[in-house]
C-alpha cells in the first residue's frame, strides 16, 4: 500500500510540471516575470519526480532485502 501512495505523488509532480509548463506558454508574451516563475516551478517539479522515484525504489529494494 505504501508504494502505491509514493507512485501517486510521483505522478502528481509530473501533472504539476505539465500545468506549470502550460502556464509558462500562456504567460510568455504578456508577463515574462510570471512565466519565469512558472518555469522554475516546472524544473522543481520534474526534479522532485525523479527524486521521489529514486527514493521509492530504494525503499522497495530495502524491503526486498529484509524478506
Amino acid at each position: 500500500m505504501g508504494t502505491k501512495i509514493y507512485k501517486l505523488f510521483e505522478y502528481a509532480y509530473i501533472v504539476m510540471a505539465v500545468f506549470a509548463a502550460y502556464l509558462v506558454y500562456e504567460n510568455w508574451t504578456t508577463n515574462r516575470t510570471r512565466a519565469y516563475l512558472f518555469a522554475f516551478f516546472t524544473v522543481v517539479a520534474i526534479f522532485m519526480f525523479f527524486f521521489k522515484r529514486g527514493f521509492r525504489k530504494r525503499i522497495e529494494e530495502r524491503r526486498k532485502g529484509d524478506q
